[in-house]
């Protein structure tokens, strides 16, 4: 089982196991992390699970389509080369110890 670790922008960090499949805004959800609302269930478009990947662990992440890239012209929170919609990212071995910076 993946482990998680979100680090939100007060430095507060939240580790959990996740079941591999599990996109990621609805880990954050079930453990309670503010600031991923993912208001349209994971439907890619709401753009409010914004992330920032630790860049240690871009790579591993399966690439962005073309629909996840324009939603992330509209976050809240500044987009950065690490922007990611969380609900795009599903929890997998290769993403064991993955670390998720949550926005302001």
């Amino acid at each position: 089982m993946p482990q998680v670790h979100w680090i939100m922008s007060n430095g507060d960090r939240v580790s959990d196991d996740v079941n591999v499949g599990t996109n990621l805004m609805d880990a954050a959800q079930m453990n309670g992390i503010p600031g991923v609302a993912g208001e349209c269930g994971g439907c890619l478009s709401c753009a409010t699970c914004h992330v920032y990947v630790d860049e240690a662990w871009l790579a591993a992440c399966p690439p962005m389509d073309e629909v996840e890239n324009a939603m992330l012209d509209v976050v809240t929170s500044p987009r950065q080369p690490s922007s990611r919609l969380s609900c795009q990212l599903i929890a997998a071995e290769a993403l064991d110890g993955i670390v998720l910076h949550v926005p302001d």
